[in-house]
């Protein structure tokens, strides 16, 4: 008899803030919406009629769908022991959360923290043995990486006496960037995870969706258990999990298909991006018109008293537009920057499992990501960063490295686990293959900031794609759409890099598009 193991260790959960009182400020928010003066949490349970009264409209609104009032009442969670791949498939899939995590960019990965989900004993001892040889790539990789890298830096920093401790340092975090690549999604990160009461209910609702609903179960299990225990009344119109037979995913496999294998579509997907990593498939073709439009409709003025040229200028030129090179981000409050919001444009974009769980932080830029498993087949397929191409004995070993793992995930299968389980062992470099949209307005401050040279390579290129396809199209907007250190610039403000000793050491604001080059 094969049996089966345990999800180990499972989640770690701990409510760190709330609200006082979520469920009756609930309803008593919603009873402000039809009262003449304010309603209190306190008035919604002062009596027995009160509460009565209370769990009645609790129940009506909730079954009606008016859940605003449950986006009030927010709760603040320290999450430890959860895997990369639930942050990236369940936590961080949807706009309505925040969170800081740890970043395996500069923090190394220690060999025990990855999980472990339900395997066949007959699978087991591989699957540790596979994740002990990607923990042992990571050490080796970054000892492969060091030459390039100092290498690099000393072109970039000629005058640095690289054996000092913090110059090692900032060399040692750059290898472990890209040795990362080889870690598994299995691999834990902690971090702090808010969101609003609707939100947990969802969470609770959805939790055996795809790609690891067994460990996001456990995970939510916890979370709802430490909010009953903080208010016991607060979740008591939840909706038991939708069974995942029952999700519009599941229901569109074909049932007779033992062992999908994505090799057809991955192919089709890539011929088509032309060897890019973000294609620009669709956008507004009258972006530039609408946008010149809806400037002189906030201003109230003619097209005779502004042509579309100066309108565009007013609005995306940094030394016009004081909000562009605030810190804060304003734009979305400004009437002016406001009308950013008109064009629009969609991507097909294939990055990384890693550098996509750093793209999906820019909540209002939504991606239709994939069910991992149909993208998953027994030939090797992965990103390669740019600093692993710059160091030839470090990429042959890195492609060796893939290729045996690739081996062992297929083993895994044919010794009886489970897809869901197997994709665990799946690389931070495995390709995330997506669709994305967004407007200007969203678009312009995550490429603002990815193209600094201190953001990630692999996003940084693909953001400088972007921009540089929409540039083509509309050279209005795109003239604008540089690094942070041009924008400063442009405003006028200083110093010109905002990172400070982060600065990346080269003079981007001085630089075209098409010269923005790095390896680092």
């Amino acid at each position: 008899m094969n049996v089966m193991t345990k999800f180990s260790p499972e989640p770690a959960v701990r409510l760190i803030n709330a609200f006082d009182q979520p469920y009756d400020n609930a309803v008593a928010t919603a009873r402000t919406c039809y009262s003449p003066k304010m309603i209190y949490a306190e008035d919604v349970n002062k009596d027995e009629v009160s509460r009565a009264r209370r769990d009645a409209i609790a129940g009506s609104i909730f079954q009606a769908g008016h859940h605003t009032t449950l986006q009030h009442s927010t709760f603040q969670f320290a999450v430890e022991k959860v895997s990369r791949q639930c942050i990236w498939s369940f936590l961080h899939s949807h706009p309505f959360y925040n969170s800081e995590q740890v970043s395996q960019r500069y923090v190394k990965v220690s060999p025990e923290n990855f999980a472990v989900p339900e395997l066949p004993e007959s699978s087991s001892e591989l699957y540790l043995s596979t994740i002990n040889m990607l923990m042992e790539a990571y050490e080796k990789l970054n000892v492969l990486l060091a030459p390039a890298v100092e290498r690099e830096f000393r072109k970039i920093f000629p005058s640095r006496d690289l054996t000092e401790k913090r110059w090692q340092s900032a060399i040692r975090k750059r290898c472990q960037e890209v040795s990362r690549y080889v870690l598994p999604v299995a691999t834990h990160a902690h971090l702090y995870h808010t969101i609003s009461g609707i939100t947990l209910l969802r969470y609770i609702r959805l939790c055996q969706i795809f790609d690891a609903p067994k460990e996001q179960t456990l995970l939510v299990q916890k979370m709802a258990e430490q909010v009953r225990a903080w208010d016991p009344e607060f979740l008591k119109n939840a909706q038991d999990p939708m069974p995942i037979e029952e999700t519009p995913e599941y229901a569109s496999f074909n049932k007779a298909e033992e062992k999908h294998d994505g090799r057809k579509f991955i192919k089709e997907f890539d011929q088509e991006l032309q060897g890019k990593s973000s294609l620009l498939k669709d956008y507004k073709v009258n972006a530039e018109p609408v946008m010149a439009q809806s400037v002189r409709s906030v201003l109230g003025l003619s097209k005779d008293e502004m042509s579309d040229k100066d309108a565009i200028d007013l609005v995306m030129n940094p030394a016009k537009n004081a909000f562009l090179s605030e810190t804060m981000n304003l734009t979305h409050h400004g009437k002016l920057t406001r009308v950013m919001v008109h064009p629009h444009f969609t991507f097909k974009k294939k990055i990384s499992h890693t550098a996509d769980s750093q793209d999906q932080r820019h909540r209002t830029i939504p991606g239709s990501r994939p069910v991992l498993s149909r993208h998953f087949s027994a030939a090797p397929d992965y990103i390669v960063p740019a600093l692993i191409d710059a160091a030839p004995e470090a990429q042959e070993f890195y492609h060796k490295t893939m290729e045996e793992l690739w081996r062992r995930i297929d083993l895994v299968l044919s010794q009886g686990a489970e897809m869901e389980s197997a994709l665990y062992l799946l690389p931070n470099a495995f390709p995330i293959r997506f669709e994305e949209s967004g407007s200007l307005l969203d678009f312009h401050h995550k490429w603002v900031h990815r193209l600094c040279y201190t953001a990630q390579e692999e996003i940084w290129k693909a953001s400088k794609e972007e921009v540089s396809q929409v540039e083509e199209k509309f050279p209005e907007i795109g003239k604008h759409l540089r690094a942070p250190c041009y924008v400063r610039k442009s405003a006028g403000r200083k110093p010109l890099c905002p990172e400070g000793d982060r600065f990346c050491g080269v003079p981007v604001w001085s630089k075209n598009l098409n010269q923005y080059e790095r390896i680092l």
